[in-house]
């Protein structure tokens, strides 16, 4: 997951991205009682016209994912700020909105009584509640379980060419969530990535990073197609897979170190071919670390013989600008960019974090091209836990489980949820303007709802109109708050 030496400080710190997210309505009522709605009328406005859903979330709490009252399209041009939806001009399709779903969080959600965990699991992922339509998980153990392992651990000096020993036996919690997630999400897709090699195939016999040693590449690349098989056969498929996470930094506990030229060679004449021979259809998605190298996915795509094997790029933000992703594409446009990680810290402060991670994780990414918006881990315990030893002792999931039945929603929940509560997977982006602190993203639907989602990083309300097919809709939003329309 993120760098050493990240903090939520830094992070909102860090290089905001020119393209950014979403802010939103400044309305304050609940579903229940809209009296007190920010947006009343419609500017003054014919109230006759369309009608559009209002969905709100402030960065001093007072509101958070709440319905206002809808606000209506005239045929009025407006005056003042102006964002224009454009649903001629299309750009990417939508994978998904979602979390890694960490071993960790599995330990902490399996606490929650059989009722109130079905509750939350019902709220992250069905359709009446936020509608997480992509997860991340670990190939073994990330820094995020309680322990260190993978799917072939031997004793120090043995070794497993053979991969006899190969098995899923500790991650089964994991995989029973996965099942359960599926009865409720069939269409979920799920992206795979490891943190370290078994420790018998790397150079420095340990967790903590040393790299591949180059006589088990084939080994490895076996390594990944016996995962995926495995996986298909317990009901799980696996939609794509990373070769590493992070592979620039070995400092984690577990962690690889792995070059973007070791990258190529084993995905080439490896992890590739290994792939086509078994006839497995899986997402090859290259890099997984930070905006701020390019150079790094960028040399794999530029390698004509990794190139056809690859899907596209994957993109953390603990360092460069979220910019980046859409350099990439513009260079390969025939290729994908995702976005995999950003987390939130216990020491963050929501209006900052709600402010950053709409600019930049889902408003930044999607202006970007990305097809995901994944923020960390899904959940946590009081104590922001498990992790292993030296793993990350900060992070804090989307929820944080409290007891056998209760638990919090914390600002991660909201980030995705103004997302993908409203576009469903398969969704396409369209053009949106921005306008000052107003930054934006559109989509429209399968269903042909169009959705847009604002954030106002600014200090004040602001009052801006909606534009659409030469109608307007008045609006306005609170100062670092989120909204969604659909209309």
């Amino acid at each position: 997951m993120r760098s050493k030496n990240s903090y939520s400080f830094f992070i909102r710190g860090a290089a905001l991205c020119g393209v950014a997210l979403l802010s939103f309505l400044s309305c304050s009522s609940t579903t229940a009682d809209s009296s007190n709605n920010e947006n009343p009328g419609n500017g003054g406005g014919n109230v006759t016209g369309d009608p559009v859903q209002v969905w709100l979330t402030k960065g001093d709490q007072s509101v958070k994912l709440q319905q206002q009252s809808d606000i209506h399209f005239t045929t009025g041009s407006g005056s003042g700020s102006n964002i224009e939806v454009d649903p001629a001009q299309v750009f990417q399709t939508v994978d998904g909105f979602g979390y890694t779903l960490t071993g960790g969080s599995v330990e902490v959600i399996n606490q929650l009584s059989a009722a109130k965990k079905q509750e939350l699991l019902n709220d992250l992922f069905g359709s009446s509640g936020i509608g997480v339509s992509y997860l991340r998980i670990s190939i073994g153990a990330s820094d995020l379980n309680s322990q260190v392992f993978s799917y072939d651990d031997l004793p120090a000096g043995q070794t497993d060419p053979a991969l006899a020993q190969f098995n899923l036996t500790k991650d089964q919690a994991l995989i029973q969530m996965l099942k359960d997630i599926l009865m409720i999400n069939p269409t979920i897709k799920i992206l795979a990535t490891p943190w370290s090699a078994p420790v018998w195939m790397k150079d420095n016999g340990n967790s903590i990073g040393g790299s591949l040693k180059p006589e088990y590449y084939g080994v490895y690349a076996q390594y990944f197609v016996k995962y995926i098989q495995q996986m298909k056969n317990q009901g799980i498929t696996i939609d794509a897979i990373t070769p590493q996470n992070e592979p620039l930094h070995p400092g984690n506990n577990p962690s690889m170190y792995m070059t973007a030229t070791d990258q190529a060679t084993f995905v080439k004449n490896h992890l590739g071919p290994a792939f086509q021979a078994a006839n497995i259809s899986t997402k090859i998605i290259v890099y997984d670390h930070n905006c701020d190298n390019t150079t790094y996915p960028l040399s794999i795509l530029n390698d004509a013989a990794a190139n056809p094997f690859v899907d596209g790029s994957a993109f953390h933000l603990y360092a460069g600008d979220i910019s980046a992703l859409g350099n990439v594409h513009n260079l390969f446009p025939n290729k994908n960019v995702y976005f995999t990680e950003q987390w939130t810290s216990s020491t963050g402060e929501f209006s900052g974090d709600l402010d950053w991670h709409m600019k930049n994780v889902i408003i930044g990414s999607m202006r970007n091209w990305s097809k995901t918006a994944l923020e960390w881990n899904v959940a946590n315990d009081a104590s922001f836990g498990p992790h292993t030893p030296g793993g990350c002792t900060q992070c804090k999931g989307a929820i944080t489980v409290t007891g056998s039945t209760s638990y919090d929603k914390n600002v991660a929940y909201y980030i995705i949820a103004q997302a993908s509560k409203f576009v469903p997977a398969g969704s396409k982006r369209i053009a949106s303007t921005q306008s000052g602190n107003l930054s934006s993203v559109a989509f429209i639907t399968p269903s042909n709802k169009k959705v847009l989602i604002v954030q106002n990083s600014g200090s004040i309300s602001q009052t801006f109109h909606i534009k659409f097919n030469g109608n307007t809709a008045s609006a306005t939003i609170t100062a670092k708050s989120a909204a969604t329309y659909i209309f």
